[in-house]
């Protein structure tokens, strides 16, 4: 009986049971509130992703043989100091690209409005920065007379183009499968306000996983304008 007479007080405290009176009711309409505030600030967090990191699906052969037809590219919105500002209809917000990330560089590949009709994105590759003469001789690619080097191994041409003087605030875009592309060898020049974006990965499919490489190809012809 001792024993069992030691062993009551320990069982039995009485701090839990007074700190449990001394809490506050939780308020329905409290719980109701931080889950509207969390809910916003993740559909806030998603158009904002939604709309500066955004996917394309590669439709065509003009990006061969890098670029297939039905692959999935992952693009960079802000990878540019110009273009169109962010908008998220939804919320009615717009956002100014007022801040300047990099400008476009040879080898890049980029996402844009055709020139021709704003309702359809293209893909091509940057060749030529304002102030470069840009020519096509058979096939092969001169920037301002000298010979370009391409490591990214485009499926090569059969045409002859320009020589071409790039305007400033514009680039030469062309496709990697150079006889099958519709781009600055045939409309000229792109303003670089239609450009969207950077491509940055390839997602899908599996097999086609990678970053998508850049290249330094900026020294070989630096005489400009």
């Amino acid at each position: 009986m001792t024993d069992t007479n030691t062993l009551l007080p320990a069982a039995a405290p009485e701090t839990p049971a007074s700190d449990a009176r001394q809490a506050e009711p939780v308020s329905l309409l409290g719980v109701i509130w931080e889950l509207v505030q969390t809910v916003v600030m993740a559909v806030v967090i998603f158009l904002l992703i939604r709309n500066v990191i955004q996917n394309y699906r590669v439709e065509g052969i003009s990006m061969e043989p890098n670029f297939h037809n039905g692959q999935f590219l992952i693009v960079n919105r802000f990878a540019y100091c110009p273009g169109a500002h962010l908008e998220i209809k939804p919320l009615d917000i717009h956002l100014e690209r007022v801040w300047c990330v990099r400008q476009p560089q040879r080898g890049d590949v980029i996402v844009f409005e055709y020139p021709r009709d704003p309702s359809r994105d293209f893909i091509k590759r940057v060749i030529g920065l304002p102030g470069e003469t840009i020519e096509v001789k058979s096939g092969r690619v001169y920037v301002n007379g000298r010979l370009m080097p391409e490591p990214f191994g485009p499926n090569p041409g059969s045409y002859t183009a320009g020589p071409v003087v790039v305007p400033p605030g514009e680039v030469y875009v062309m496709g990697d499968n150079r006889n099958n592309s519709s781009d600055s060898h045939m409309w000229g020049p792109l303003p670089q306000r239609l450009i969207i974006g950077k491509a940055l990965v390839s997602y899908w499919p599996p097999q086609h996983w990678s970053l998508v490489p850049s290249y330094d190809l900026n020294n070989f012809a630096v005489a400009r304008l």
